[in-house]
């Protein structure tokens, strides 16, 4: 039986290096090329498989979907940034080590992601199946903002805020891929300013403010 369980295990573990490979190579190509131009023949080509082992492994909206996980957070699947290894790493740091660790994570994670994020938010608005994903990452994304704001209460980065729904709203933007595009990727700051003026604006944001400003645009949201 032995013999039979290890090439079983080997199948296994092959199966997974190949999978890996078929979305690595996903991830390369819709990222330089785009979703529409970006072909299973050719991701076959780029992984060194055959197209119908591409085919196997998962539909072309499937493979958008796992190469953007893959790239952001290091995991396929419905996992949010905050149930990494990386993150429960970044829970145990001291109070005042946690903020600049939590930005230098996203912001690595936005490094490598932006522009796949960027192709999904264009595919979502023409294929159903990449729409839903992308509507249950927003669901996590906003779910993880809200604890984020919680634990920089806790730790002693706010006095109070009045609104949590809106301060994860603003914080969530300020360490989204699009800011982190705009500003790094297409205006050229370098990361280490990126990281410092997210930290002063989410400062900003979290301090006592009266209910519905923003001191981040300075305007005050209809009650």
């Amino acid at each position: 039986m032995a013999p039979r369980a290890y090439r079983s295990e080997l199948r296994v573990a092959q199966a997974q290096q190949t999978r890996r490979r078929v979305i690595e190579a996903a991830a390369v190509l819709f990222a330089t090329q785009g979703y529409q131009a970006t072909t299973l023949v050719a991701i076959g080509r780029e992984a060194g498989v055959s197209t119908e082992t591409v085919k196997g492994t998962l539909s072309k909206a499937e493979l958008l979907i796992a190469a953007f996980e893959v790239t952001f957070s290091g995991v396929a699947g419905a996992e949010s940034l905050r149930d990494t290894e990386a993150a429960a790493g970044v829970m145990e740091l001291p109070d005042d080590e946690f903020l600049d660790a939590v930005i230098a994570g996203i912001s690595d994670a936005n490094a490598r992601g932006h522009a796949l994020w960027t192709v999904l938010l264009g595919a979502a608005s023409s294929d159903p199946v990449v729409d839903d994903a992308l509507q249950a990452m927003l669901t996590r994304r906003r779910a993880d903002y809200l604890l984020l704001v919680d634990q920089l209460i806790a730790r002693g980065y706010a006095e109070a805020v009045t609104d949590r729904a809106a301060a994860a709203a603003v914080v969530s933007f300020l360490l989204s891929p699009e800011s982190f595009q705009q500003l790094v990727a297409q205006s050229g700051m370098s990361r280490d300013a990126y990281e410092a003026w997210v930290r002063q604006a989410i400062l900003a944001e979290l301090r006592r403010r009266p209910a519905g400003e923003s001191t981040v645009t300075g305007t005050r949201r209809s009650p």
